[in-house]
């Protein structure tokens, strides 16, 4: 069951870039950098693709990606101020926000500081909840930005890299597949199944 609300989800994903272009990737990675896993591995190595096909350009797609990433991330950063952990801790679970999350969060500002938003912003699944605990920290508000926005636009710009890259060798694995939305699809009904997993045992 979760697997074919993902598969939609990943459609619904393909569809928006499609319609909307550099707004739709925007839009995207604005919801997945407001706590809620949109997966930034479906949506811009699509966008890659679409780079490969001419309809894009790689810096395009990346810096809209990375613009769509701060503004999603400033909600929840102020979230994380004025609702703080216990805001977290009662509701979270709805976002797939963990407990453990919260206290791996917390010990990674402990040990290294700020520059912590920069590196998360290029992990997979912590990209996703990394601004609330910058809030509940009280990070500076224009460090945060900032960081946020260049570890973004690095994380961006790899994945559709590598999704232009595996557009331009499309003829050869053709062989192995039918339509390379299907390899998308599949890749994120993956990724998600990984997250939503992680996310209920961390919660025990």
């Amino acid at each position: 069951m979760i697997e074919k609300i993902i598969a939609a989800m990943s459609v619904w994903i393909l569809s928006v870039i499609s319609n909307m272009g550099y707004g739709g990737v925007a839009l995207l990675m604005a919801i997945e950098s407001a706590c809620i896993p949109l997966p930034s591995e479906i949506i811009m190595p699509f966008a890659g693709f679409l780079v490969f096909k001419g309809e894009m350009t790689l810096w395009g797609v990346a810096l809209a990606g990375a613009i769509g990433c701060v503004i999603g991330s400033i909600p929840a950063y102020y979230l994380g101020i004025y609702g703080g952990r216990p805001l977290v801790e009662k509701y979270g679970k709805w976002v797939l926000i963990s407990q453990k999350d919260l206290d791996w969060a917390d010990s990674a500002f402990a040990k290294y500081g700020e520059i912590i938003i920069f590196v998360g912003r290029m992990l997979p699944a912590v990209r996703t909840f990394i601004a609330f605990p910058a809030g509940v920290a009280r990070m500076n508000v224009s460090k945060f930005i900032i960081y946020t926005f260049v570890g973004s636009l690095l994380w961006c710009w790899f994945l559709a890299y590598a999704g232009m890259k595996f557009g331009q060798h499309w003829e050869d694995l053709k062989v192995y597949f039918h339509e390379f939305h299907y390899v998308i699809i599949a890749l994120g009904v993956a990724f998600l199944v990984w997250y939503v997993r992680r996310h209920f045992k961390n919660a025990d």
